[in-house]
This record gives structure tokens, C-alpha cells and sequence, in this order.
């Protein structure tokens, strides 16, 4: 993973954690740098030295590199050729401040199927590489004269059973239904749960960080990722 995956991942995660409508919806440049990623605050999980890094990182995400955002094509073309010149500005997107930008829809779902991944295989490895403890063989004991056994008692009436448990439910829990999603801000369906928006096919069973924009399992208390408490 390169400095612009990283960006581009940093930047889903904020957006779903503290601006969900820019999901669906286009922001500016300014808004970019200035609101939603700036260095000064993001510059521990962007992994990045310098703010020239930072600006260069930005400038080629503004180019619509690797399809990560729908880009205005005045501005793609002139960072493309002010990157590949040979004393580049990097901060040259500035000029188009105005200009506006958009997630790529399919960008954002392959962030999504990566990050399942690798969460997947992380467990997967943990469990492989748990000891196995190996059960103790019995050995029988001296055998002895068997004492008679009492008759059996009658099997007790069906109302006196002890009722199936239920299976334990796997997985997260499912949200109820009711109002709007937290993500796009559409209706959801009343009535019904759900693990995913019908709009924006966003997981409803997760939370983020409002702090860095991590993801929490349901029930945490504290992010695990800057210590900040999940609520605030």
C-alpha cells in the first residue's frame, strides 16, 4: 500500500465517521484539505513525513488516479501534467479550489471488500495458531463386581422437558429499523432489520470513531486506534 491508498482509505473513513452525506454527494477541494483530511490532524494514520508528501499525495488523488475520485477534467489535466513535470508544484491544486469532487462509488466498495479481507484472514491465522491442548487419555479402573442397577424410572410427561435452547445468534447484531440512515440520510425500511442500507449499501452494524474515523465493534467504549471514547 502506497501513499495514495492510504490517503484514499483515511478519506472513506473520515467521511463515514463525521461526513456521511459526502458519501453520495460532491465536496471541494477546499473542503478536502481544509475540513474533512487536513494534514495537521490526520498525519500519524496517512503515514506521511512531510506536508510536501501530504501535498503530493493530494495533487495525484485530484488527478483521479487509480479512479479513486470523480474529478473535474480541467483540473485532472493540469495536475497530470504538473505532476509529471520535472520541478513539480505539489501544492498546485490550490488553484482549483473551487473545484469539485466526488467519491467513486466503486472505489468505496473495494476499500470495503479489502478491508473484509484482511480481517477475515487475520482471524483465520490467529486460529491456526492457537494451541491445540491435547485431551488426557482415561484409563479404566479395576474392574470390579457391578452393584444391580435400580429399574428405571418412567420417562417424565413432554410438558416436564426442558425446552430446546435457541441457537446463539453469529455475528453482529442487526439494527432495528426506524428513521433515516447515518450514512446517505435515507429512509429505511420500518419494520424490518437490517445489516445494510437499501441506499447506500453502508453496514449498519458498525460504528467509527468520531476522533480518527476507525472502526469499532458494537459495546466498545474506547477506540482502539487513538483512546478517545467512542461516544464522543
Amino acid at each position: 500500500m502506497d501513499n495514495l491508498d492510504r490517503t484514499f482509505r483515511q478519506l472513506v473513513r473520515v467521511i463515514r465517521a463525521q461526513h456521511p452525506s459526502y458519501l453520495t454527494s460532491p465536496f471541494t477541494v477546499t473542503e478536502l484539505v481544509q475540513t474533512v483530511l487536513p494534514y495537521r490532524h490526520h498525519r500519524r494514520e496517512l503515514a506521511l513525513e512531510t506536508n510536501q508528501d501530504y501535498e503530493a499525495a493530494i495533487s495525484e488523488l485530484l488527478t483521479g488516479s487509480r479512479g479513486y475520485l470523480l474529478v473535474d477534467e480541467r483540473m485532472r489535466d493540469a495536475l497530470t501534467k504538473e505532476l509529471a513535470s520535472p520541478n513539480s508544484d505539489t501544492g498546485a491544486f490550490r488553484e482549483f479550489a473551487d473545484a469539485q469532487v466526488s467519491l467513486n462509488p466503486e472505489a468505496v466498495r473495494a476499500v470495503d471488500g479489502s478491508a473484509a479481507t484482511a480481517t477475515s484472514t487475520s482471524a483465520s491465522a490467529s486460529a491456526a495458531s492457537a494451541p491445540t491442548l491435547a485431551m488426557p487419555v482415561s484409563r479404566p479402573a479395576a474392574s470390579a463386581p457391578a452393584a444391580p442397577r435400580p429399574a428405571a424410572a418412567p420417562p417424565a410427561a413432554s410438558a416436564a422437558a426442558a425446552p430446546a435452547s435457541a441457537p446463539a445468534s453469529a455475528g453482529k447484531a442487526p439494527r432495528v429499523a426506524g428513521g433515516g440512515c447515518p450514512y446517505c440520510g435515507g429512509d429505511l425500511p420500518a419494520g424490518r432489520e437490517l445489516r445494510f442500507c437499501p441506499h447506500c449499501g453502508q453496514d449498519l452494524t458498525i460504528t467509527h470513531c468520531k476522533g480518527c474515523g476507525a472502526e469499532l465493534e458494537v459495546g466498545w467504549r474506547f477506540c482502539v486506534t487513538c483512546g478517545r471514547t467512542a461516544g464522543s
